[in-house]
């Protein structure tokens, strides 16, 4: 095995006139892998999917008429399932625990219609 350095392109020679470009993340069977090995890229990309699943079941999260431990039980099954699935593998640091922990509180935040803003009175 070859390796053969260029500018900004590094491939590796594996014969039979084949070279495998080296690459530093990629996906592989719906998971982000990357080189050093850390979960930063499979939590963004869960991330970004679990919005995306929000986003489609907004009109029904956001619903006043379905009660809340319904909306729950939806959010729950569809929502998070997607966000965890094969989270079992990663390797996973506290920043990454932190990233998924407000992401899915913001979007409970969201579902129950709570808004972050506090408003303090200046006492004169």
């Amino acid at each position: 095995m070859n390796t053969v350095t260029s500018v900004g392109c590094t491939s590796v020679d594996i014969g039979a006139s084949v070279n495998m470009e080296l690459v530093d993340k990629f996906c592989y069977l719906s998971d982000m892998l990357s080189v050093d090995g850390d979960a930063d890229a499979a939590v963004e990309a869960t991330i970004r999917i679990g919005w995306n699943k929000f986003r489609q079941l907004v009109p029904l999260l956001t619903n006043k008429d379905i009660s809340l431990i319904m909306r729950g039980r939806l959010y729950s099954s569809y929502v998070r399932s997607n966000m965890l699935h094969r989270s079992e593998t990663w390797t996973v640091r506290k920043e990454n625990e932190v990233a998924l922990q407000q992401a899915e509180m913001k979007m409970v935040r969201s579902m129950c219609d709570i808004n972050l803003k506090i408003k303090f009175q200046v006492k004169s």
